[in-house]
């Protein structure tokens, strides 16, 4: 009897089974601790990359290169340009206006400007401007036989293949003569195409009169004909008080129906990234990030070569490596863009007579910012890989758990008639609707109705009897039906989860109770608290217990003799489980064989007692489905 009291579970001694929880617990706490550190690093830097002046200069340049009008038309500015003369307008007005700053407002020279324009007086006009612009050929595409009498001529959308490489007009200067593209520049996503670089290419000049008469110049010989697809204006300037470079891209599209579509690109990067003493410790920040990704890789490598295959069956795994990947890739696109700018931005200040292309700095620049920001989103997502020390976040980790497949399932009937609405609300309103004009614009319209932001009025209008129809029956059925079915999906697993925490098939909150503990010895170590003995522990733990079965609806006798039945069971355990005990044969004293006796006698009541529980639930359930 005393050897097998001595061994617990398959042979294993309790006390060794104990120890190696406590290992568990501890490397899971170390764990947490040094990821916890690696976050806030993450934090420090990615916030050290945000300045709150990078969105006043992208606000103060936007303002005044978009919002201001051509003198004595107020509704004429680069937003609101609809036809060629408004372009030519707003070149000769407003653009020449905001890049041309000589002097101060009472036309007193203050500053040097060293042959340089200080836009706003603070900001400096790095090189000069340049405008481009990208043609098709004429008979990229198809006139009807019908309307051949009437028009010979057809300029299709924008392609590279069919791009216009030929000099036209003049054909004197780089205007009207086809510069090739470079290789390493970054193409345009426009709104009807995707540009380029290259074309027929000019920079302004240092004056503002020559920079008028050239695109008089332009202007009187046609310089933008029927071909015309696109035209970019790209210039940088760069504001010593805050240390910030605007890359700003003014477009304008001209698409094949006719008429001139606008956009705009704003860039305020911080290109020389170390100057401050900030700018230091954010790059220290940056070695300690370097050095964390080597530990965590190290730590995958040894987890892969013990676990090998079933590594990879966990998902917490998987969000390692994604998490590496993106850590490395953070530091790549970092080297690289810190490379360039530092290979290019001595020979951009250099030649000031000529475009200084940042564009190319701030575009590599602006996709670091965006990786490092994926990767602080999902490091912020690995939190719930330690969520186990907590009993709510325990449930909600359980509940996302149990509920997978019938999420899975009812996300293919959700989008299967969410589409099919998408369909049809493109096909009908498409042509007239804005929201509806493409596909991928029906589905973000739709997500957006089951919000409440939708523009009723103008599917009424395009259609008068389907407008309603679709409308209504698309808030009935996916409003209404659908996200109330995926809302109990969500409330009936939460409820089985809470059910089984309350009779308590839940798991042991060892990490939280360690972490616990570890405040309470530092707080008695610093003499803010005195330390508990274990009968003080053990009258806690029983206050603890009678507090909640007496909220859970459980009557003071049921508590007694639970509580009777816990004494029997600590005496056992510490009689048959104890380590210390040595001789391979012990007797059985006629005390212990009594309360072993009466504790069997206890736990036949409780199973009857439970039983007959069951029977009365059971016949509840019957007299319902009758």
């Amino acid at each position: 009897m005393a050897e097998a009291s001595r061994w617990h579970l398959g042979g294993t001694p309790k006390h060794k089974l104990r120890y190696r929880e406590d290992v568990e617990i501890r490397t899971t706490l170390q764990e947490l601790l040094l990821y916890s550190i690696f976050l806030i690093n993450l934090c420090i830097l990615t916030f050290g990359m945000v300045n709150p002046h990078m969105y006043y200069l992208n606000k103060v340049m936007s303002s005044l290169f978009l919002d201001t009008s051509v003198a004595g038309e107020e509704r004429t500015n680069f937003k609101s340009i609809r036809s060629i003369t408004d372009f030519w307008k707003f070149m000769e007005g407003p653009l020449l206006d905001g890049l041309y700053w000589d002097s101060w407002y009472n036309n007193e020279n203050l500053y040097d400007l060293k042959n340089s324009s200080r836009i706003y007086y603070e900001n400096i006009l790095l090189g000069l401007p340049r405008v481009r612009q990208l043609k098709v050929r004429n008979g990229t595409c198809k006139v009807h036989s019908f309307f051949r009498s009437l028009m010979d001529e057809c300029y299709d959308k924008y392609t590279s293949k069919n791009e216009d490489t030929a000099d036209f007009g003049l054909k004197q200067h780089t205007e009207w003569k086809y510069s090739s593209p470079r290789t390493n520049s970054p193409w345009h996503w426009g709104f009807v195409g995707v540009y380029q670089n290259g074309g027929y290419i000019f920079t302004l000049s240092k004056s503002k009169s020559e920079t008028l008469n050239k695109f008089i110049n332009l202007r009187m010989n046609s310089w933008i004909t029927r071909g015309t697809r696109v035209i970019f204006i790209d210039f940088s300037v760069y504001n010593a008080n805050v240390n910030l470079f605007c890359i700003i891209r003014l477009v304008a599209e001209f698409p094949a129906t006719g008429g001139i579509l606008t956009s705009w690109q704003f860039y305020s990067v911080k290109l020389l990234r170390y100057v401050s003493f900030y700018d230091y410790f954010i790059a220290s920040c940056e070695i300690i990030f370097c050095i964390f990704i080597i530990v965590f890789t190290i730590q995958e490598i040894k987890k892969l070569k013990e676990f090998k295959f079933a590594y990879f069956k966990s998902i917490w795994n998987w969000l390692e490596l994604l998490l590496l990947v993106l850590c490395f890739s953070t530091v790549f696109f970092s080297l690289y863009s810190n490379m360039q700018i530092y290979r290019m931005i001595g020979r951009l200040l250099r030649n000031t007579e000529k475009y200084s292309d940042f564009y190319f700095l701030a575009y590599w620049h602006i996709y670091y910012n965006n990786i490092i920001a994926i990767t602080i989103f999902f490091a912020w997502i690995k939190i719930f890989k330690f969520i186990s020390f907590n009993k709510t976040m325990s449930q909600l980790s359980s509940t996302l758990s149990r509920c997978i497949k019938d999420i899975i399932g009812f996300a293919i009937m959700f989008f299967i008639i969410f589409f099919a609405y998408a369909q049809l609300g493109f096909l009908v309103f498409g042509s007239q609707v804005d929201d509806f004009s493409t596909f991928q614009n029906a589905i973000f319209t739709q997500f957006r109705i089951v919000l409440g932001d939708f523009n009723f009025a103008g599917i009424q209008q395009a259609n008068r009897i389907l407008g309603p129809i679709y409308f209504i029956t698309f808030i009935f059925f996916v409003f209404f039906v659908l996200l109330n079915m995926f809302l109990a999906i969500i409330n009936d697993t939460y409820s089985e989860v809470k059910a089984d925490y309350s009779i308590g098939r839940r798991p042991d909150f060892q990490l939280g109770k360690m972490i616990k503990k570890s405040y309470n010895n530092a707080l008695e170590k610093l003499k803010l608290k005195k330390p508990e003995t274990d009968e003080d522990k053990k009258r806690m733990e029983n206050k603890d217990l009678a507090e909640k079965a007496r909220r859970e609806g459980f009557d003071e006798k049921e508590i007694q003799s639970a509580e009777q039945m816990k004494k029997w069971k600590e005496r056992l355990e510490k009689k048959y489980y104890s380590t210390e005990i040595q001789d391979d044969y012990q007797t059985v004293t006629q005390q212990e064989f009594r309360d072993l006796f009466l504790y069997a006698v206890e736990l036949e009541k409780e199973l009857h007692y439970v039983s007959l529980k069951l029977n009365r639930v059971m016949r509840k359930v019957s007299a319902l489905q009758y």
